[in-house]
């Protein structure tokens, strides 16, 4: 089998709902393209119909794969599982609420052939558009988290947390394999351990589509914070084997 250009990660849990509109979506924009993909659902414990949704779609997309694990382990899990089990050369996770389409890794292409192994998704950065715009109270959580983190961690990088990131195939054997958070501060672990290993991050402005009914919740907003401190730690003490 060929090895596919571009590999798209989708990780689910109870997204029968939205699933659906997202697989579409992402087939329909990239049989539109030149180069081969694959895209990959990663089943992480739901409690729903998101299994048997993603086997009905099976047939219907040629290029689809299925990772169905049986127990919520949690979204860092379930991502780095579709990373590590993807081919491509260039892969990308994003949400099942199809935030932000699969039409941006096209404008993700220039800095890639710029020499950058990660591009990501921001919210934050200037160009970017979200529509509905959030709530005060996620914006200022948002930034005042942000914050946290860049002075913790990551300076300079404005949104750690968009569910819209791309990574070069050798970025992804080398990083993922060492991360140790499996919910929601994975992003900002995978993102510092790049750093760690020397790779130049890219951040661009994306179309966010909001959806209201997000997994995400205050409490997960303080479990990022908590896990920074966590990964600042780690890091510190030397536990991350790079």
């Amino acid at each position: 089998m060929a090895k596919p250009y571009l590999s798209v990660i989708v990780p689910a849990y109870n997204e029968a709902n939205r699933l659906p509109l997202c697989l579409i979506d992402i087939d329909k924009h990239l049989s539109e393209q030149e180069y081969s993909y694959e895209i990959i659902v990663v089943n992480d414990g739901s409690k729903d119909a998101t299994a048997e949704i993603t086997e009905r779609f099976r047939p219907l997309i040629n290029e689809l794969k299925f990772i169905n694990n049986p127990q919520n382990q949690g979204k860092g899990a379930a991502v780095r599982q579709g990373m590590l089990a993807a081919r491509g050369n260039w892969r990308v996770f994003m949400d099942a609420d199809n935030s932000t389409s699969i039409v941006a890794f096209n404008k993700m292409l220039p800095y890639l052939n710029e020499g950058y192994e990660i591009v990501i998704g921001s919210r934050a950065a200037k160009g970017a558009k979200l529509n509905p715009p959030q709530s005060i109270i996620k914006r200022l959580a948002g930034k005042l988290g942000n914050l946290f983190i860049q002075l913790l961690l990551l300076r300079g990088i404005w949104d750690t947390q968009c569910g819209f990131k791309c990574f070069s195939e050798d970025a992804v054997k080398r990083i993922f394999p060492l991360c140790r958070i499996n919910r929601w501060g994975f992003d900002m672990e995978i993102l510092a351990l790049a750093r760690l290993l020397g790779y130049r991050i890219k951040e661009m402005p994306v179309y966010w589509v909001n959806d209201p009914r997000s997994h995400v919740s205050f409490k997960s907003y303080l479990q990022v914070l908590w896990e920074a401190v966590k990964v600042r730690w780690w890091i510190k003490r030397k536990v991350y084997k790079t």
